[in-house]
């Protein structure tokens, strides 16, 4: 018997439990985790935005002003690191051989 058919065999079997279908996904539940995901970062550069606004006309205080600077900057560092992890996983999937 060849060494490397069963070597592949082996492999096979260890993978297969990673294939399998998990039963407790549930897409619909992730589309929400990700609009809310969405809405969250939306609400955070609006706030940011008024207290932005509030500072330069004198009604809001500096150490909010940089409070609300720095989430913002939090959030779109996350959303960069986010969307730069998905178009590497996109081309990861363009190079496998078909």
């Amino acid at each position: 018997m060849d060494i490397r058919s069963l070597t592949a065999t082996s492999g096979y079997a260890a993978a297969r439990p990673a294939t399998k279908v998990d039963p407790d996904y549930n897409p619909a539940s992730l589309q929400e985790q990700a609009k809310t995901s969405f809405q969250d970062f939306t609400n955070t550069l609006a706030h940011s935005e008024q207290v932005s606004v509030q500072s330069m006309t004198g009604g809001a205080d500096p150490h909010q002003l940089v409070q609300a600077l720095a989430q913002t900057e939090l959030a779109v560092e996350t959303a960069v690191t986010v969307r730069n992890k998905v178009v590497e996983a996109y081309q990861e999937i363009l190079r496998m051989p078909v």
